[in-house]
């Protein structure tokens, strides 16, 4: 029995993401299988953080996760384009305004 056609090719999909020690947000770094979401944890941590990298490890199973298409970029976004006040240069900000 090969892995393509044995136990291990049923186990789910699962997308990896690590935040690293300088790091604020959690990155995509790659995907693994696993029979559940503990043995991806540990799998994860083995295959993605094995210099230290990361300081957090989150796993999702690829069939929970929803995404956008790109081809739908356009319609999809489209409506926040026309909001002129989201854009910060709609106002004046004071000289005297730290951090803008």
């Amino acid at each position: 029995m090969t892995e393509s056609t044995g136990p291990r090719a049923e186990w789910p999909l699962y997308e990896v993401f690590v935040r690293g020690k300088r790091g604020l947000n959690h990155v995509h770094v790659g995907s693994l299988h696993a029979a559940d979401d503990a043995m991806a944890l540990r799998h994860a941590r083995d295959v993605y953080t094995r210099r230290n990298e990361g300081v957090s490890i989150w796993v999702v199973r690829s069939s929970e996760i929803t995404a956008s298409s790109p081809d739908e970029k356009d319609p999809l976004f489209a409506p926040s384009g026309d909001k002129v006040y989201r854009h910060p240069t709609f106002y004046d900000i004071p000289d005297d305004v730290p951090h803008m």
